[in-house]
């Protein structure tokens, strides 16, 4: 009997059989691009590299959503990305009667299973530091080989501090960088994403698709760089899909089984990621901009909890 035990079907999560309502990575064209051709590269892996909140892995998720449609070059069609969470990698595992380390395990198996991609966010974890498994050393070899394909995803501080130190490992891959939206793709970002928000939270944004932008694009433009609080490593997309999941959650506490302007009100009211002084404004400027619909569904304007 065969008590090999899999650290994908334990520890993985596949990404190419997840249920996407709509694409994951609108706007990200490019980096797309960039990564499935560095897959399609013999003994090249990709690596993401930027801020906090921008995407990185929305964009995984759009080349597995890819996958899934058939939407990739035929040498891609079929292969699957495995994300696994590199703390869950961190010890040792009884397989068949032995001890075995974690990763090495999940070498092993790699190296079994063809048209394996596999995602692992943070990679700088991987790195030996204070005198820790160096996980990264252990994968060298099937990187080198081509058993293994990679995806790793870490930020700009964290590659600069870790990776770059660590040579022999970052020959492995092809940087891609990863920049923040633009305001103008953070609202396609926003319409193609509240969708998913609608499912998942359980109520419905009844207004027009114009209407909709006009929100969303509000929501964009009142978390500008520079009104950001510093350092609250909220960026494009992330920031404005924290205000728009608020104002969803308003109308579940409510509950609503839509979303009105009276949630969203509430939502920009209650915003934690930018300044006091220019939430005041962007407050003033909310009821400016969608004054005859606050009138029009009667909200109180006072009622901001």
């Amino acid at each position: 009997m065969n008590d090999k035990i899999s650290m994908i079907e334990r520890y993985g999560d596949d990404l190419t059989k997840k249920e996407y309502i709509t694409d994951p990575a609108i706007a990200r064209d490019k980096e797309i691009k960039d990564c499935i051709l560095i897959l399609l590269t013999p003994e090249k892996s990709a690596l993401l590299v930027g801020k906090a909140g921008i995407g990185k892995t929305a964009i995984v998720e759009g080349i597995a959503y890819r996958i899934q449609k058939g939407m990739v070059p035929n040498a891609l069609i079929g292969w699957s990305i495995i994300k696994i969470n590199i703390t869950s990698l961190m010890g040792e595992t009884q397989s068949e009667g032995q001890i075995e380390n974690r990763i090495d395990l999940l070498v092993q198996e790699l190296a079994q299973r063809p048209k394996t991609i596999l995602f692992i966010d943070e990679t700088h974890l991987l790195v030996n530091r204070q005198g820790g498994l160096d996980f990264a050393n252990m994968l060298k070899s099937g990187l080198d080989r081509g058993t293994i394909k990679m995806i790793g995803a870490t930020t700009t501080e964290e590659y600069e501090a870790y990776i770059l130190r660590d040579r022999a490992f970052l020959r492995r891959f092809q940087k891609v960088d990863v920049f923040e939206a633009s305001q103008d793709d953070c609202v396609k970002i926003l319409m193609g994403t509240y969708p998913k928000l609608e499912k998942q939270i359980g109520v419905k944004l009844n207004y027009t698709s114009f209407i909709i932008e006009k929100i969303m694009r509000f929501i964009v433009e009142m978390t500008d760089e520079y009104k950001r609080i510093y350092e609250i490593s909220n960026r494009y997309p992330d920031i404005c899909l924290t205000i728009i999941s608020n104002a969803f959650t308003y109308a579940l506490y409510d509950n609503s089984n839509i979303v009105t302007i009276k949630h969203f009100y509430k939502a920009v009211c209650n915003a934690r990621s930018i300044y006091p002084d220019a939430l005041i404004k962007e407050k003033q400027r909310f009821i400016t901009v969608f004054n005859d619909m606050l009138k029009n569904e009667n909200v109180d304007l006072n009622d901001t909890k």
